[in-house]
């Protein structure tokens, strides 16, 4: 494991939830600010944004379960809403009351279904502001590619554990831009990331979150539909999964969109542009 990335481990702490172990990392002051990461990685995600989020906010960053740093049972039936779960437990176990959100990929569908919850229960922590990154927020245009399709089928419970390290890579530098591809030692802390803990056996299961998009999707669309709380779309362009074609629907489905538009940046803008990345989040966070 490369330095930074064993940094970012011996920084975070864990919390217990549902029996297992969450790792999570929490630092820096002002408004208290929760990273929801995507699939297949972690935290880490953010660790180009982190220094200059820290400067600003109270910043709350956890791996779900199957992911990262925390546990990664075998015999688990991972979900959007037990992860929406854990999310919710670590901002009452740290005593966050009110907090603004920035999400990824898979951490959009986490976070439409926490923004559903409050429809209801206005006595869950109450979401100031949340800002999407990339995800497919809106299933009908998502577009997986092949990898995911098979890993979400059945035969990924045969062939998930048995992925070559060098179709992961490629899977991996397809989303991103043209001109901002994972160098080598980016592609070494991917791998060290899934790796870690023998999370080749679970990542498969954990990834079947995209059949729940299509479940839910009445459930998860109506908080973006009705605008439930102020929303900013920050979106690489290029992305093949949820670029601008993502865009221009959540353009018609949002009332008043408010979109940034990243060109030339993939599926992690905050990897691959992080200083836009920054400076569009904390400027609809801070209303400048």
């Amino acid at each position: 494991m490369r330095a930074e990335l064993e940094h970012w481990l011996t920084a975070g702490k864990f919390f217990p939830f549902s029996g297992y172990r969450v790792f999570y990392r929490r630092s820096g002051r002002g408004p208290a600010l929760l990273l929801v990461h995507g699939y297949p990685f972690n935290s880490f995600d953010w660790h180009r944004i982190w220094f200059r989020l820290t400067e600003r906010y109270d910043v709350l960053a956890p791996d779900m379960l199957g992911m990262g740093f925390s546990d990664k049972p075998l015999r688990h039936h991972y979900s959007v809403l037990e992860h929406a779960d854990m999310h919710e437990a670590l901002l009452r176990a740290q005593g966050v009351e009110e907090v603004l959100i920035l999400a990824h990929d898979l951490g959009v569908s986490v976070v439409q279904e926490m923004l559903a919850r409050r429809i209801t229960d206005p006595a869950l922590p109450r979401i100031r502001a949340v800002a999407f990154l990339n995800g497919g927020l809106f299933p009908e245009v998502y577009r997986p590619r092949l990898v995911q399709r098979v890993l979400s089928s059945p035969a990924g419970d045969v062939l998930g554990p048995l992925l070559p390290p060098p179709l992961l890579r490629l899977a991996v530098r397809e989303v991103f831009g043209p001109d901002t591809k994972p160098s080598a030692a980016d592609m070494r802390d991917f791998l060290d990331i899934v790796e870690y803990n023998h999370g080749r056996w679970v990542n498969h299961k954990v990834g079947r979150f995209t059949l729940e998009r299509a479940r839910y999707r009445e459930r998860w669309v109506e908080p973006l539909a009705k605008a439930t709380v102020p929303l900013r779309f920050i979106n690489g362009a290029v992305d093949p999964n949820s670029g601008a074609h993502m865009a221009a629907r959540y353009r018609e489905v949002v009332p008043d969109p408010d979109v940034v538009s990243l060109d030339r940046i993939g599926h992690w803008p905050q990897l691959e542009a992080p200083e836009a990345t920054f400076e569009a989040a904390d400027a609809f966070f801070t209303g400048r």
